[in-house]
């Protein structure tokens, strides 16, 4: 297996499990271990330094999540993107983010404001300067700030639960989309600045549904990562 993940040497017993999930969930959603890639406990604990016990657990989780395929007496599959997850994951986050927004708009203030463009600049220096991971990690804060915000931080929970598939399609599509994806930010900020939830929710919507316009290009770029229609 291709040496994709960085040595944890120095982990903690306590955070094992924890530090060796965020090192796989960062190499699946970044390629770093596409999509059909076995992998085994024994070479992720190796490569990381770590026992066979919290690579275990962090199997089970993002097999949870969707990412892996464990099949007893076979090898462990990295899964591939499936169309139809992401539709339904796409659906559900709509729902959630919306309603956070919402509430967003009527309570956010001075500081959460300054807080958010913060991000959309370091988002914007980020797409000067690359890589293009450090872009879809500040997409990222600035969804979960904006829940966290409005009251609903638990909501971003429910959120990551779902987007296993929709985060593998986003990251392929910065390659031509990140300029996009950042106007659209700042439109959503500025709606909440100005207080205003109908536009707030418009945005965002707009927003999360460039995933249906995108879908198709980036499978036809990358038909090896993606499920067979039929599957």
């Amino acid at each position: 297996m291709p040496d994709t993940i960085a040595s944890l040497s120095a982990i903690q017993t306590a955070t094992a499990t924890d530090q060796v999930f965020e090192a796989l969930y960062h190499a699946l959603i970044t390629f770093g271990l596409p999509p059909g890639t076995k992998v085994s406990e024994a070479e992720i604990a190796k490569q990381l330094g770590v026992s066979r016990q919290p690579v275990r657990d962090a199997f089970f989780r993002l097999s949870q999540l969707g990412f892996l395929s464990i099949r007893p007496q076979r090898a462990t599959l990295i899964t591939k993107i499936s169309e139809i997850g992401v539709h339904q994951a796409a659906y559900v986050r709509a729902a959630l983010e919306a309603a956070c927004i919402r509430d967003a708009a009527a309570c956010i203030g001075a500081e959460d404001l300054a807080e958010l463009r913060t991000l959309i600049a370091r988002q914007k220096l980020a797409i000067e300067t690359g890589p293009r991971s450090v872009f879809h990690e500040l997409d990222d804060l600035l969804h979960r700030r904006i829940c966290e915000m409005s009251g609903h931080g638990h909501a971003w929970s429910l959120i990551q639960e779902q987007k296993a598939h929709i985060d593998r399609v986003r990251f392929l599509s910065l390659s031509f989309g990140q300029q996009n994806a950042y106007d659209q930010h700042v439109d959503i900020v500025e709606a909440l600045a100005a207080g205003d939830a109908d536009a707030a929710e418009t945005c965002l919507r707009d927003h999360l549904s460039r995933i249906r316009s995108i879908l198709p290009v980036v499978r036809q770029e990358n038909p090896q990562y993606f499920e067979d229609p039929e599957t």
